[in-house]
C-alpha cells in the first residue's frame, strides 16, 4: 500500500529533543520532496521543513531554523526530523508528505497519519 508512516513523536520537556521518522511505504522516495507539517488544534497546518532527496538541499521556516534539521535517509526510504530546543509552541502534530520539490506551489501528494509532540513549560 503507497502511504507515509510518522513515528517519535511524545511528551518532552521544554529545552528537550525528539527525532521524527517518516516511513515510505509502496514507493521509493528517492526523486521526490518530503516535507514536514505541522497542525495545533483550531489551527492550519503549517509546514516546518523540506528535502529535496534528489540532492539533498533543505528548507525550513524561520520558527524552527537553528532548531530542527530534516535529513533522508534513501537506502532506508525514511526521512528524519531532528528537533531540538523544543518550545511549548512547538506542540502540534506532525505530518510528513510528498510533492516533487520543496517550495512547492501545487498540492501535494500522501500523508502521513501524523505523530503528536507535547513539550510541556
Amino acid at each position: 500500500e503507497v502511504g507515509l508512516v510518522e513515528s517519535g513523536g511524545g511528551l518532552v520537556k521544554a529545552g528537550g529533543s525528539l527525532r521524527l521518522s517518516c516511513a515510505a511505504s509502496g514507493f521509493t522516495l528517492d526523486g521526490y520532496a518530503i516535507s514536514w507539517f505541522r497542525q495545533a488544534p483550531g489551527k492550519q497546518r503549517e509546514e516546518i521543513s523540506c528535502i529535496n532527496t534528489r540532492d539533498g538541499t533543505t528548507v525550513h521556516a524561520d520558527s524552527v531554523k537553528g532548531r530542527f534539521t530534516i535529513s533522508s535517509d534513501n537506502a532506508k526510504n525514511t526521512v528524519h526530523l531532528q528537533m531540538n530546543s523544543l518550545k511549548p509552541e512547538d506542540t502540534a502534530v506532525y505530518y510528513c508528505t510528498t510533492s516533487p520539490i520543496c517550495n512547492w506551489y501545487g498540492d501535494y501528494g500522501y500523508w502521513g497519519q501524523g505523530t503528536q509532540v507535547t513539550v510541556s513549560s
